[in-house]
């Protein structure tokens, strides 16, 4: 029988991310390579790695996450969220910690739309009386 692993996907603006924890010494592998190669500013390296600093399980679990779509903070942050939710299917003793981090919630924040006769979501074309 194969080895326990727990799932968990997770989201921000145009990022989604499917996320297995499985039983190891805590390295983070994100579409095939490593955090520290995926991810060069540390601030979003941090972001990552907090839902398992706070539940203190850092080397208790590996990380294996494959993400799509948006930019580099959508997709710390999606991470972010489906390791959180991984957790919880671990261990539900973990709801509270997470919770009051916020980490359980999805960040309903999306780009505005672009209307017509605008030149963005919100930005007017200049104004000129001649």
């Amino acid at each position: 029988m194969g080895q326990v692993q727990y799932c968990g996907t997770g989201r921000r603006k145009k990022s989604i991310a499917r996320v297995r924890l499985l039983p190891g010494e805590g390295r983070i592998i994100i579409n095939e390579r490593d955090l520290d190669d995926y991810f060069r500013q540390d601030a979003l390296k941090v972001e990552v790695q907090r839902p398992l600093e706070v539940t203190a399980t850092n080397s208790k679990f590996d990380v294996i996450a494959k993400v799509e779509g948006g930019g580099l903070s959508g997709q710390a942050g999606a991470i972010r969220h489906g390791i959180a939710r991984a957790l919880l299917e671990a261990d539900q003793e973990y709801r509270p910690l997470l919770k009051k981090e916020g980490f359980l919630t999805r960040d309903p924040r999306m780009k505005e739309r672009k209307k017509y006769g605008l030149k963005k979501a919100r930005r007017a074309p200049q104004f000129s009386k001649r």
